[in-house]
């Protein structure tokens, strides 16, 4: 099986789990291994990951910059969804392997390669995430998960690994949770997070500050969306990358997004995480005011009794699946005319809605006023409420009673 692989696409991080995977994967299938590494907003942790790769072995490093496309076609049409999981997981982790995947199933054709691997661990969710992605672009494609494969058990196991080997990393024993960052969110877990009556330490979160510590003052930050999508923030038209950076910059610094969650991982063991997701926190609330005043009842209606789905479909990695894109179509056709604009109040670890308007607003202050008015006629309510409490009263009629 080895001797048939020339050339392995690996996607990197330079952090300890892939730095291992990729010395690993050069000693084990003798390979060419090229690293890419998928910029999904990172920031400073690119920095010096090509001369990393090259002297760990890769023969190559390529960088592809995938923050607008990442943001752009993947984060807000999860956002039209208003997709979470489990009731509190924004999904930011989840929603950014299916445009890694394809990024790296291009670069693989590109050149030629046998094989991708990745650095999921087989208890994770991300193993399943990478593979369904990959086979559904390419059913032909070898995948090389080490972590089902070779004889590392745990993150120790790998820092002693690199040790030995001289491969800088940053984890330590005394430090070993795992972090993902990206232009959505950034996530913690493993390692001293593992007990989950355990408060995580102050010190871990690097994009919100302290809601205690958080400014006295509130923030009013205005956001307008079109059809559904966000486009502007305080009047200020941005693309949707610099968008997303904006409000994570915002909301982080009044202390917003944080979440500390056990989830249910597909493979079916619960894990607990603690995240960080300032402008996607802000913009769930934003989204769901325009909604509330542009969106028809009964399309709202149906649209919210899908969102489970679409969430798990996001989390187990059916990005790339009919279903989805079935799902996505119906999602996208109800966020026709969701356009306005959101004001939302930032304060101490909280997004508050503070106003909403449009120029395509279902609400009506005529029909709605407590005061007097000339367009609704209350005794008209009669007849709607017999009609509606018809089964009812037949079944009463019949001896059974509400409890």
């Amino acid at each position: 099986m080895t001797k048939s692989i020339k050339k392995i696409v690996l996607a990197y991080s330079g952090g300890l789990d892939t730095s291992v995977i990729l010395a690993w994967l050069k000693e084990t299938y003798h390979a060419e291994v090229i690293a890419f590494c998928a910029d999904v907003g990172q920031a400073e942790e690119l920095a010096g990951v090509p001369e990393k790769a090259k002297r760990t072995g890769a023969s190559t490093c390529i960088i592809k910059d995938l923050r607008e496309e990442f943001v752009r076609d993947f984060c807000f049409p999860m956002l039209r969804a208003n997709a979470f999981y489990e009731g509190e997981y924004l999904l930011g982790t989840s929603i950014a392997r299916p445009v890694i995947a394809k990024a790296m199933m291009d670069v693989a054709r590109e050149h030629g390669a046998d094989a991708i691997s990745h650095g999921a661990t087989g208890k994770g969710n991300d193993q399943v995430r990478f593979e369904l992605a990959a086979m559904a672009m390419d059913p032909t494609i070898k995948v090389i998960a080490p972590w089902r494969e070779w004889t590392l058990k745990s993150r120790t196991d790998c820092i002693e690994y690199a040790q030995a080997r001289g491969i800088p990393v940053g984890a330590t024993k005394e430090k070993p949770y795992s972090t993902d960052r990206n232009l959505f969110h950034i996530s913690y877990e493993g390692g001293i997070l593992e007990d989950p009556w355990k408060e995580p330490d102050e010190s871990i979160f690097l994009l919100t500050k302290n809601p205690a510590q958080a400014p006295d003052a509130p923030l009013y930050v205005n956001i307008r969306y079109q059809d559904g999508n966000p486009v502007a923030v305080d009047g200020e038209q941005l693309s949707p990358a610099s968008l997303l950076g904006r409000l994570n910059e915002l909301g982080g610094a009044h202390g917003v997004g944080r979440a500390d969650i056990v989830e249910n991982r597909f493979v079916g063991m619960k894990s607990r995480g603690v995240y960080e997701t300032p402008g996607g926190t802000i913009l769930h609330k934003a989204h769901r005011a325009v909604e509330s005043i542009t969106m028809d009842r009964e399309v709202m209606r149906l649209r919210d009794s899908l969102i489970t789905q679409y969430a798990a479909m996001v989390y187990q990695g059916f990005w790339f699946a009919p279903e989805r894109y079935v799902l996505q179509a119906l999602i996208d056709e109800a966020q026709k005319g969701v356009t306005g604009e959101a004001r939302i109040k930032l304060f101490k670890g909280s997004a508050y809605v503070a106003g909403r308007r449009s120029e395509h607003s279902l609400y009506d202050e005529s029909f709605a006023t407590f005061e007097r008015d000339q367009v609704y006629d209350q005794s008209d309510a009669t007849g709607f409420i017999r009609l509606n409490a018809l089964r009812l009263r037949i079944r009463a009629l019949r001896g059974h009673r509400g409890s």
